[in-house]
């Protein structure tokens, strides 16, 4: 399995070749909340809850055309400015301000750290569709793991199996999820090509990698 601490020193696929045959970097979509949202909450980001019954997605694709941002690079190396999760040498404030300007109102950047609660419905579909009766989870900060079954899964208690980054896999092992810490991305790993096709004709936006694709793909 792919670790967290090598993730900058090698490719992504030649980390996991042993056991992964194709590997998805999934963008994980901003957050759209009602019109007028920000003015009348007052806080400065919705909760779990309120993004599962008012959010709706905004693919990175939207953002772009909303901003000056070039491409899928410029816009990640925007927002991990904005959160401060890069060092000087590769901070980009100006891309972090055409990121601020042109961001409406009520439309929220992705959580970091996390899988998206967009994506998760996804998540589970993959998983039922290859038959599986639960998911194995591993949260590596504390280093605990467990597992649920499939048919008690929902968003919110997905989304709160870890309180950050978590790997999650299916039965065989022949599929996994994973977060990031400090980025807006869920890296989806597999040996199965159907499965990656899945991802893509949900409509989600994915980067596939190649035998050079890093997790630091935004600084090449």
């Amino acid at each position: 399995m792919i670790t967290y601490g090598s993730m900058t020193k090698t490719s992504i696929l030649n980390q996991v070749k042993d056991q992964y045959k194709y590997a998805l970097i999934i963008t994980n979509p901003f957050i759209q909340m009602p019109q007028g949202w920000y003015n009348n909450k007052k806080y400065a980001y919705p909760t779990n809850e309120e993004i599962i019954e008012y959010g709706k997605p905004v693919l990175w694709s939207q953002i772009l055309k909303l901003t000056e941002l070039e491409d899928l690079k410029s816009l990640a190396l925007a927002m991990k400015t904005y959160i401060s999760a890069l060092n000087k040498f590769y901070a980009r404030s100006d891309l972090m301000e055409k990121l601020k300007q042109g961001l409406q109102e009520d439309v929220y950047l992705p959580n970091e750290d996390k899988i998206s609660q967009f994506l998760i419905p996804t998540i589970i579909e993959v998983f039922k569709s290859k038959g599986m009766t639960k998911i194995q989870y591993t949260e590596p900060i504390f280093d605990t793991s467990d597992e649920i079954l499939v048919d008690d899964i929902t968003i919110q208690n997905f989304y709160e199996m870890a309180p950050s980054e978590i790997i999650v896999t299916d039965e065989t092992n022949e599929t996994a999820f994973l977060s990031v810490y400090d980025s807006f991305i869920t890296l989806m790993l597999t040996n199965n090509i159907n499965t990656k096709e899945k991802i893509l004709s949900a409509g989600w936006e994915a980067i596939e990698c190649n035998e050079d694709t890093m997790i630091n793909w935004y600084l090449k």
